[in-house]
């Protein structure tokens, strides 16, 4: 190779390196980008920004480490318009960088081995410009090949559950390893070459120990940060867990509670029985002296006091009939049609508190969902039949406007406020489901939200 196909090989090597981070860049961070038909759009952008910023900062011979900065605050501006959150912008950017600079170091002691075993000839200058291109080629491809599964195992594991940083201490938390990882590349970096007295100073010439030792440190930097994640992960599993368990004891309490008042209101109504006949006594007394309206303003309270006690529905079990006349109630208040047809079934294999979390859970999230109906459209209707040993139970409501399913394939809450106290509801319905090895399927179509459960007997 000539010195001129050499120079342009050069040239060319520079600006396909940046091209191909930057295609990197893009790939690793369209998946995150939520809507799907202006992703790509967006990751053109990413590639480009990348791209003029990587190519400018190198022809102006900008202070190592800049660029970094310069993608980090571009990625933190633009993460509105790429609606990825400030938090999470930064932190995939820091990710980015240091599986980069740990693949770099890792590749670069491959390179270094390269170079010894490959014999340097002295002349022609030909055959030192075709040895170097080879070796550039190599280092080049092995770093790509390093780098991309890097990144992939990266996103398989945030996509599993996308770790969003809660706030700048667990942001700071979460960044400490690939930060750090930054700065020990850096610093190699700056060290591997060195000219003195004329002579270029290679690192691992001069401590071959760092051969080894610097790519296992890169490789520690890069676990460490895909470890952070796992942990953080795990975190917001066993957060999740706690929540939901919090709130299905805050459900049993209140069902429980809710029995009681029951109780207490069948006692006052057998009480009102055992009054009957003095309540007759006295309409008799006001009929005789022509007191016609106090009698039946009488009769109209008597009425009123009894009907507010009973349970109009009747599922063959106290719990399930608690709550599912309590949500007929709320929707009798709200003008929402309630159509039912649940039997508990006769075995004693379910838990009847379980059954009853399921009810609560998917009737008033019916109910939420019908709030956001326009009146006439709105519905809901519950179903529970057993067929052999499964119990299912079928829960359809009406519901306005587009859903979005979160990694867990369900809806992603729309409420503001306590939002980790919300979204667990369905959450809660599946362990419940798993636990008598049974399944939840959600199924939202035409504008129809349907939810069935099915839940096995115990043997």
């Amino acid at each position: 190779m000539s010195e001129t196909g050499f120079q342009i090989f050069h040239q060319a090597y520079a600006i396909g390196a940046e091209l191909l981070y930057a295609l990197c860049l893009t790939l690793f961070l369209c998946p995150f980008l939520r809507e799907r038909e202006h992703r790509w759009k967006k990751g053109a952008a990413v590639f480009c920004v990348y791209l003029l910023a990587s190519l400018f900062l190198s022809r102006i011979a900008a202070p190592q480490g800049s660029f970094i900065l310069v993608l980090l605050l571009f990625l933190t501006a633009a993460s509105k318009a790429l609606e990825l959150g400030k938090h999470m912008a930064f932190l995939l950017g820091l990710l980015y960088w240091n599986a980069k600079i740990s693949s770099g170091l890792m590749a670069e002691s491959l390179f270094f081995i390269g170079e010894e075993l490959v014999p340097a000839p002295t002349e022609p200058p030909e055959a030192v410009y075709l040895r170097t291109t080879v070796l550039l080629t190599l280092l080049l491809l092995s770093h790509l090949v390093l780098f991309i599964i890097m990144l992939y195992a990266l996103l398989r594991r945030i996509k599993r559950r996308t770790p969003v940083p809660s706030g700048l201490l667990e942001l700071c938390y979460m960044s400490l390893i690939p930060a750090a990882g930054i700065l020990f590349g850096q610093m190699i970096a700056g060290l591997l070459y060195e000219i003195k007295d004329g002579q270029l100073l290679q690192l691992y010439e001069r401590h071959p120990v760092f051969l080894a030792v610097v790519p296992l440190l890169a490789l520690l930097f890069y676990t460490g940060g895909y470890l952070t994640i796992l942990f953080q992960q795990e975190m917001a599993v066993l957060r999740e867990e706690q929540a939901a368990a919090f709130v299905e004891r805050r459900q049993v309490q209140a069902i429980r509670a809710r029995i009681q008042e029951a109780e207490q209101f069948y006692s006052r109504i057998r009480r009102i029985r055992h009054e009957t006949r003095g309540h007759l006594n006295n309409i008799k007394g006001m009929l005789h002296n022509g007191e016609y309206a106090c009698a039946e303003d009488y009769i109209l309270r008597m009425d009123e006091s009894m009907g507010g006690f009973e349970l109009t529905l009747r599922t063959g079990n106290p719990v399930t009939d608690v709550i599912v006349n309590d949500k007929r109630q709320q929707c009798e208040d709200q003008g929402i049609p309630f159509r039912t047809d649940f039997h508990y079934p006769d075995s004693g294999s379910f838990d009847a508190f379980d059954v009853g979390i399921v009810l609560q859970n998917l009737l008033q999230n019916a109910l939420e969902a019908c709030e956001k109906v326009s009146e006439g459209e709105r519905f809901i209707s519950l179903a529970g039949r057993r067929k052999g040993r499964f119990l299912l139970i079928e829960v359809k409501n009406s519901f306005a406007g587009d859903l979005v399913f979160g990694a867990d394939g369900l809806p992603v809450t729309d409420k503001k406020t306590d939002v980790s106290m919300h979204g667990i509801g369905l959450s809660s319905v599946r362990r419940i489901a798993e636990k008598y090895m049974g399944e939840m399927e959600v199924c939202p179509e035409n504008q129809v939200f349907r939810v069935t459960v099915m839940v096995q007997e115990k043997s």
